[in-house]
């Protein structure tokens, strides 16, 4: 620490500090950079702590000499107040000083008070930018107790710093496992949008480090959890004309058909997350859309060669040929007039040939057509089960990766919306039995979204509409249930609105593209603007770390992960410097026809 001038003027958001000659700025240019901290005298052992926003020189010249004097604005940002001889730092402006007081440097012992000595700031996230020997702690109930935005360009380290953060949460260090003799209660789930991140909680058996992934060809997704919304969007077209017609009669017989498989439950819903099968449904449909009958001997027939079949709406569930209506004329094969009473006369046939074509694509199986391990049919008694997979109860893991690189795209949105939707629907219903005997929610759930702008963007279309409604509840009232956000993405500025604005604590990576730059700038305090001007300059891993869980903003170098997720650059110049490499086409062939 260094006396370096003394106060010109003063405010609540902004004090200037005059340095007398060029020798001081010269002898301390390490400590009087941007962003670093001042604490200025008050004249009663107090000090108020300043953090530097920019410096600006004034040259004059006398008796043919040059003189140099520097002045510093730098914003109030707390104070370390005396206290019993010791020195506790406090948030805000308690600590205004007047013009002439004196401007010291920080010191690594100034920086350890505030940044190390709380212990109420006890998660460590990495290490002062600048000073690697000053440990960055921030307050980690509000940290994960609270939405977290997360942003920076590709190749600034967002990946590595997410899986440092949750790998340090969960106790995995240097590939070690911390928790080994005793699990804890850490559940986190992450959206693993380029299948990253396995490999970052991938460790030795011996270290009994459970990670439960999931992806397109384990996830159990039964589409009768999808409420109606989620259903209409995989299997309506909203801009055809007759789609409010298509709605109603797949809704009626949706929940015909819940009715129908759940004969015991007294209230069925068009969202109850109860057993129907997506089959007799379009059996349903088609059958209405191609209905023709027949009277004979006073009794109403399905028109149908196959068998004789006398008129009754349960028949309906099943695929029945109709023939065609003759009007007038006699059916020859029936010796009677076939006529069109109550079918949809063909309405429907382009929403019918929609699903069958759902129905028959291979690649939504997972979805239209799971399973369980032993084959059966997953039905409505089957419903802890399937929660239990996303929530890692099924072999105690403590963090989930929903791996979704190979969801098919047209059905993104649909799977990330039904899986928050089940884990807000689970976190609603647990609280309340909590809340019920004075007690609050023990198994708080972080939900990572990592590249948030895929399937939450600010503008899209109907495809978005699921999974931006089902994170946004959760934005705006998951954490009374404990359940957390992580918002990361590399274009802010394209991810909905109403998520980021719900975010308490920020961490800003390196952003090279202006509007993000100035998107991230408005959602932050005044206060932080001089090292938000930073943004584009950042190292790989260097972040700007703002928020309810911090004790002062700060430039923070996070460490890296070990072990490390599968996002690094390929080296392509390097590669190209390789000898010929033969591949074999036939296996990416195959793979390729496969996933198709």
């Amino acid at each position: 620490m260094s006396e370096v001038g003394y106060v010109l003027s003063s405010s609540p958001d902004r004090v200037s500090i005059g340095i007398g000659n060029l020798k001081t700025l010269e002898e301390n240019k390490t400590d009087l950079q941007v962003g670093k901290f001042l604490k200025i005298e008050d004249g009663n052992h107090n000090f108020a702590v300043a953090i530097i926003n920019n410096l600006t020189a004034q040259k004059s010249e006398k008796d043919g000499e040059i003189h140099w004097s520097f002045v510093i604005e730098a914003s109030p940002i707390g104070a370390l107040i005396n206290n019993d001889e010791t020195l506790e730092f406090k948030r805000g402006t308690q600590v205004l000083p007047v013009p002439t007081e004196i401007a010291h440097t920080f010191g690594t012992k100034d920086l350890s008070i505030i940044f190390s000595d709380d212990s109420n700031f006890g998660f460590e996230i990495g290490s002062l930018s600048g000073n690697p020997n000053v440990p960055f702690c921030i307050d980690g109930d509000r940290f994960f107790g609270k939405h977290i935005g997360v942003v920076g360009s590709t190749g600034s380290g967002k990946s590595c710093a997410v899986s440092s953060l949750i790998q340090n949460a969960v106790g995995i260090t240097n590939a070690k496992n911390s928790n080994r003799e005793s699990q804890k209660n850490s559940h986190v789930i992450i959206y693993d949008i380029h299948s990253e991140y396995s490999s970052a909680f991938t460790v030795d058996d011996d270290e009994k480090f459970s990670l439960n992934k999931l992806d397109v060809d384990n996830i159990k997704l039964p589409y009768w959890l999808m409420n109606a919304e989620e259903l209409e969007s995989i299997f309506i077209e909203s801009n055809e004309q007759n789609s409010h017609n298509q709605v109603s009669q797949f809704k009626q017989a949706v929940i015909l058909n819940k009715e129908k498989h759940n004969p015991g439950l007294e209230k069925v819903t068009y969202d109850s997350p109860v057993f129907f099968s997506i089959e007799e449904v379009y059996n349903y449909i088609h059958n209405k859309n191609n209905l023709t009958v027949y009277e004979k001997n006073s009794l109403k027939y399905f028109a149908t060669l196959a068998e004789e079949i006398e008129f009754d709406e349960e028949r309906l569930w099943e695929k029945i040929n109709f023939v065609s209506s003759t009007g007038n004329a006699k059916h020859k094969g029936l010796d009677a007039k076939v006529s069109k009473d109550g079918g949809f006369n063909g309405e429907f046939d382009r929403f019918i040939s929609r699903l069958e074509t759902k129905l028959n694509d291979k690649r939504l199986a997972f979805l239209l057509k799971p399973v369980k391990d032993d084959g059966a049919t997953f039905k409505t008694n089957d419903f802890s089960e399937v929660i239990k997979q996303f929530l890692g109860y099924v072999d105690k893991s403590n963090v989930t990766v929903v791996d979704l690189s190979g969801i098919p795209f047209e059905v993104l949105s649909i799977t990330v919306s039904l899986i928050s939707r089940l884990m807000f629907d689970f976190a609603f219903h647990y609280s309340k039995i909590r809340h019920a005997t004075d007690q609050a929610n023990d198994i708080p759930f972080l939900i990572v979204c990592e590249e948030a702008h895929n399937y939450i963007p600010k503008t899209g279309g109907a495809e978005f509409k699921a999974s931006k409604k089902s994170i946004e509840r959760i934005a705006k009232e998951g954490r009374k249930y404990g359940l957390s956000l992580m918002v990361v993405s590399q274009r802010p500025s394209e991810v909905s609105e109403t998520i980021f604005s719900q975010c308490n604590n920020f961490i800003a990576m390196r952003l090279t593209n202006r509007v993000d730059q100035n998107y991230i700038k408005a959602l932050l305090p005044d206060s932080s603007s001089s090292l938000i001007d930073l943004l584009p300059s950042l190292n790989q891993g260097e972040a700007f770390v703002v928020g309810d869980s911090v004790i002062i903003p700060s430039l923070v170098q996070l460490p890296k992960p070990n072990p490390e997720p599968k996002s690094a650059s390929i080296d392509t110049y390097k590669e190209w410097a390789e000898s010929w490499k033969d591949i074999i086409f036939d296996e990416i062939v195959e793979r390729w026809r496969k996933e198709g």
